[in-house]
């Protein structure tokens, strides 16, 4: 099926089926997944401060490609409600800082990384705020394959990833009841590519507000960091990339597919980055659990993979 890239009012495109589709929908996962597990690497050796400044920054570069998106989509329409889903993304990445100065990019990626594949995919499998039930072709699969990607991973990092697991809810919520004659969204679009503008617009005006608010109370002599500059940006733009690849991925394969491999994977990714690039990991032992949890993580992520292709038990 060819995507549409615009919509009429009433015009909600039929399901995606077909390997073409789902071969599109895995290399957009891969594109996300290298993307997101790679977007801090720019940072991890910069000093950033309390982090208010970089995510000022590093969110800018987001909603300046989603805008790009945006403008190649021919400006579809702008549903307000999907900002939501930027304002808790954004108060989930004001952690960010502090984790990887605690805990480090390897594991705090891992920690917030598994709540979010938690509460994304938990969203989307059964329901919950209202969603539809999303249905795969191979639910043991899916199941089996979600539980080893959970495993392959702090309180700061908990919250954070309830925060970005949640955050695709509004999203979501607008597709669902796209079809309904009786709620505010009939007619909206069914292309996930068609909100991206719209939820970075939400994460670009609660960042703006947070750093605001934080002027304020540091009285106008807020932490800013000119080297931090330039490196938040191109992170903000890994990330803008790899949230874009997300949305697309959630249209050819499904949310209850996407979040369980585009939460786990970057965490591998980042974890590799901790392992053999900034060494926070040594010793023979903590290499042969790294070995083991890169063995679960994959597994789980091919089992669920193979949960979406029809006839497979």
């Amino acid at each position: 099926m060819e995507e549409r890239f615009t919509y009429t009012k009433k015009a909600i495109p039929q399901n995606v089926t077909g390997t073409v589709p789902l071969v599109k929908g895995f290399v957009s996962t891969a594109v996300a997944v290298i993307c997101f597990g790679s977007n801090f690497v720019p940072v991890k050796k910069i000093d950033t401060g309390d982090g208010l400044f970089f995510q000022w920054i590093f969110c800018t570069a987001v909603w300046v490609v989603s805008l790009v998106v945006h403008l190649i989509q021919q400006c579809p329409q702008f549903w307000p409600l999907t900002m939501l889903g930027g304002f808790l993304w954004a108060t989930g990445n004001i952690t960010v800082i502090p984790i990887l100065k605690t805990v480090g990019l390897g594991m705090g990626g891992l920690i917030w990384a598994t709540f979010s594949l938690l509460m994304g995919w938990a969203s989307s499998r059964f329901g919950w705020f209202g969603l539809d039930v999303q249905k795969v072709p191979s639910p043991i699969l899916n199941y089996i394959g979600t539980a080893l990607a959970a495993l392959s991973g702090c309180s700061l990092a908990m919250c954070a990833g309830l925060l970005y697991g949640s955050s695709f809810v509004p999203v979501l919520y607008i597709k669902n009841h796209a079809e309904r004659n009786e709620t505010e969204f009939f007619g909206a679009s069914q292309f996930d590519m068609d909100y991206v503008f719209a939820y970075c617009s939400g994460i670009i005006l609660t960042s703006t507000i947070y750093f605001l608010i934080y002027c304020a109370v540091k009285k106008n002599k807020p932490s800013v960091y000119s080297t931090a500059i330039l490196p938040a940006f191109f992170s903000g733009l890994l990330w803008g990339i790899a949230n874009s690849a997300w949305f697309l991925a959630n249209y050819f394969l499904g949310a209850v597919i996407t979040f369980p491999l585009v939460t786990a994977g970057p965490a591998v990714i980042s974890l590799t980055w901790g392992v053999f690039y900034f060494k926070e990991i040594k010793g023979l032992q903590n290499f042969i659990i790294l070995g083991v949890v890169l063995a679960v993580a994959v597994t789980g992520t091919i089992l669920i993979g193979l949960s979406k292709i029809e006839g497979i038990a």
